[in-house]
């Protein structure tokens, strides 16, 4: 008989052998179909970074993928994080972040605005939540952090409904 610990060993091997499940076929390219279009998006999305912490450029990048659904932008965004050295625990931690002890308080303000960003509803952004990131964000990094909400919002969008997917990795 084999122990528990030998069980999940073989799952975890009988899984690995497992060929996987291919995503969804792409149905556009933007970058080929509209070129304009992509560079002026990309060259959005660099004025709307420019200074701004890039812990919490990520951190915000990868909420709001999830929240949107983008695979891929969740991949890209949780390697980009990774590349800065955010540890696994903290990466894992996004998506209950209100339950963790790993987010400093611009951390949280930064998630909680993007989270209303990403879920603006008939009443917008509350103003709690904004006058929270005003109160940790200065009168630079506040504009450069509501543009990362809104440009990865728009990426979010054009990836979802193009079905970008992420490549396989190890």
């Amino acid at each position: 008989m084999t122990s528990t610990f030998e069980d999940t060993a073989k799952n975890r091997a009988d899984a690995a052998a497992e060929p996987t499940v291919p995503a969804p076929a792409r149905r556009i390219n933007l970058m080929d179909k509209a070129p304009d279009f992509h560079q002026a998006m990309y060259a959005l999305d660099k004025a709307a970074r420019a200074g701004l912490d890039p812990v919490v450029r990520e951190l915000v990048r990868v909420r709001t993928s999830q929240l949107n659904g983008c695979a891929y932008c969740v991949d890209k965004h949780a390697a980009d994080a990774r590349a800065l050295g955010l540890t696994e625990q903290k990466l894992y931690g996004v998506t209950v972040w209100r339950e963790t002890p790993f987010f400093t308080a611009r951390e949280r303000a930064a998630l909680a605005l993007a989270e209303e960003v990403a879920e603006l509803g008939r009443h917008g952004v509350s103003e709690a939540v904004y006058a929270e990131a005003a109160g940790l964000f200065d009168e630079e990094e506040l504009p450069r952090l509501i543009a990362v909400c809104v440009t990865m919002n728009a990426w979010n969008r054009i990836g979802v409904t193009s079905r970008l997917s992420p490549e396989l990795r190890g």
